[in-house]
């Protein structure tokens, strides 16, 4: 077994221990296919092991770690490059799945919003959903070439988009993580990465 296998494997198992239920037999493998779609370069399962291995270093941080975990196992489950409703319908994937399992409807609903915060539109006010974010963002932080890479995977999805309106676009929204007083909103991730994250903006703003 490789390393992301064994990876998603044992994130897997924590996961669901910690919601303290079992999830259908085979949602793991078409939460993996779904991740592996060839419409993505970014958005992949690359992506999905880094902010596991991201929340395996905050765990503890987490209110309830299950449902931040089980929230990043769907947060790009659905990824349809040119629609705008992907959180919303991954969301809505997660909400199926957990009721299929028994989860009561705090939980749900919990995990559904906690998806929704990825449109990344605020900051939340939700301690764990703020985490969820912050990991989210943390490629912004990676070091410079795997930050490259990262320009070039998103890049590589919007390939369908005229070159000159995709970077005014990709510039814009760069841009405005940069505005913000602090990218990251969690003290582990404020210092970890959000002078790393301003270094590598700047170098592609």
């Amino acid at each position: 077994m490789d390393t992301a296998a064994s990876l998603f494997q044992a994130s897997w198992q924590r996961t669901w221990q910690a919601l303290g239920l079992t999830p259908p037999a085979d949602l793991l493998q078409r939460l993996l296919a779904a991740w592996a779609e060839p419409q993505r370069h970014y958005h992949t399962q690359q992506h999905l092991a880094e902010c596991l291995g991201q929340l395996d270093c905050v765990w503890a941080q987490a209110q309830r770690p299950g449902e931040v975990a089980v929230a990043l196992w769907f947060h790009d489950a659905v990824y349809d490059i040119k629609a705008s409703d992907n959180e919303l319908r991954s969301a809505d994937w997660a909400a199926q799945e957990l009721q299929a399992s028994g989860a009561p409807e705090a939980c749900w609903r919990r995990v559904h919003e906690l998806i929704m915060a990825t449109c990344h539109k605020t900051t939340p006010a939700d301690a764990d959903a703020r985490l969820l974010v912050d990991i989210d963002l943390a490629i912004l932080g990676a070091d410079p070439v795997r930050f490259a890479e990262y320009d070039r995977q998103v890049a590589a999805e919007y390939a369908w988009v005229p070159r000159l309106v995709y970077g005014f676009k990709r510039k814009q929204v760069l841009r405005g993580f940069l505005d913000q007083a602090f990218i990251y909103a969690t003290p582990h991730f404020r210092q970890l990465l959000e002078a790393q994250a301003r270094s590598n903006l700047q170098q592609i703003t």
